[in-house]
């Protein structure tokens, strides 16, 4: 690969193995085993194993090796290790790094199932756990002390949409010798470069926007070549979470039009935004890219301006009027899945972030009435009319 190539360049070309039939489209190695030329070339390869060499699905695949490297050159960090979902990705950076005794400073803005892995696996083995308000600098100095072995947030928090600022954060973080974990799925490789802001390591749900067409769960964690193989590798292959050949070619496939797909994603995304600003059935409109963002100096720094592809509204009427809105859609679907080429909307309240006594929704800003959009690759003027149709009927 060149280092002169650009993101979208290596999304297509980078980590790229061929086998001896000189394939154009990357070769699926659906194999959970490997064959050796003798008993000793087998122990050999168990004491170490060679770049080109494998031993077992669980612990590495041609295929799915072609994906990490890809993945990791994507987002500039020095190796990556793929993973059956997102959540085993989340949970298995964090576990496999963490020990009873360790404390962790986390936004308190998470999606339902990393405040799960936080809240109720990390604590139940002796893990300490403080959370913050994520836009809050100052509080995330005095939580961040001496002693604090990892730092964990989405740099766009699940479902409202408010961003940490990751160069900050980091430096807080780094004082004192901590981990910076980051979850970028909603910031997405293409916005976003969290390792060059100051994280150490970059979490995603491959399952949105590098699949981004609704087919197969998969994560990725990236990070340092020691914090992978030595820290991520023994704990992933041993327990189990790693992700399928066939997975790793489909997520290949999917990096191809990656770029292609988000930015028209979030162009549709920013145009909805401007359409829906003060609309009378609406109590807010929160997409990070617009101007009216309480983060939005923050976004254009971080991310260039661009907000991503999801936004969230608040209807006045409350769940009443959120159920009838979502009811009246004609083009989106009602799911709760993001980063597809299909818009689709979800009411967080009842779904994804359904397990949270109420007044953490009040704190987290998660009210009856907030749907979260997932913009798709469909015409933003077919999306406007229809999100406007079916606020209409909400009415």
């Amino acid at each position: 690969m060149s280092e002169k190539w650009n993101a979208r360049t290596r999304a297509v070309h980078g980590g790229v193995r061929r086998s001896q039939y000189g394939e154009v489209s990357e070769a699926i190695f659906l194999t959970q085993g490997f064959v050796y030329d003798s008993a000793e070339a087998a122990a050999q390869r168990f004491e170490k194993a060679g770049e080109d060499e494998f031993i077992y699905a669980r612990y590495g695949n041609p295929t799915v090796r072609m994906f990490e490297e890809r993945m990791a050159m994507l987002e500039g960090a020095e190796d990556a290790f793929a993973t059956a979902s997102g959540m085993a990705a989340v949970s298995g950076a964090l576990t496999a790094m963490l020990k009873a005794g360790d404390r962790v400073v986390s936004a308190r803005a998470l999606f339902g199932s990393c405040l799960y892995v936080l809240e109720e696996v990390l604590t139940r083995y002796g893990v300490e756990v403080e959370f913050v308000d994520g836009t809050d600098l100052a509080a995330w100095d005095a939580a961040i002390t001496p002693g604090t072995k990892a730092v964990f947030f989405e740099s766009i928090s699940n479902p409202t949409l408010e961003v940490v600022d990751i160069a900050e954060v980091s430096k807080l973080a780094h004082a004192v010798g901590a981990t910076v974990l980051v979850d970028n799925v909603f910031a997405t490789p293409v916005f976003s470069n969290a390792i060059a802001e100051g994280a150490d390591v970059v979490i995603y749900s491959t399952t949105k926007h590098v699949d981004g067409q609704g087919r197969t769960l998969g994560g990725v964690i990236m990070g340092t070549e020691a914090f992978i193989r030595k820290t991520v590798e023994p704990y992933m292959k041993h327990t189990g979470g790693s992700m399928s050949p066939f997975t790793a070619w489909v997520m290949l496939k999917g990096l191809e039009t990656l770029e292609l797909r988000v930015r028209a994603q979030a162009a549709s995304a920013l145009q909805l935004a401007e359409a829906l600003q003060g609309h009378d059935a609406l109590a807010r409109v929160i997409y990070p890219g617009h101007a009216s963002h309480a983060q939005h100096d923050l976004v254009t720094r971080q991310m260039g301006g661009d907000g991503g592809t999801v936004l969230s509204l608040d209807l006045k009427g409350g769940q009443g009027a959120a159920f009838k809105f979502l009811n009246a859609l004609t083009i989106p679907v009602i799911s709760n899945n993001l980063g597809d080429a299909k818009s689709i909307l979800t009411h967080p309240a009842t779904t994804t972030h359904q397990r949270l006594p109420q007044d953490q929704k009040d704190i987290l800003g998660i009210t009856p009435g907030l749907v979260r959009m997932s913009v798709g690759i469909e015409h933003g003027d077919d999306l406007v009319d229809d999100i406007l149709q079916a606020l209409k009927k909400a009415q």
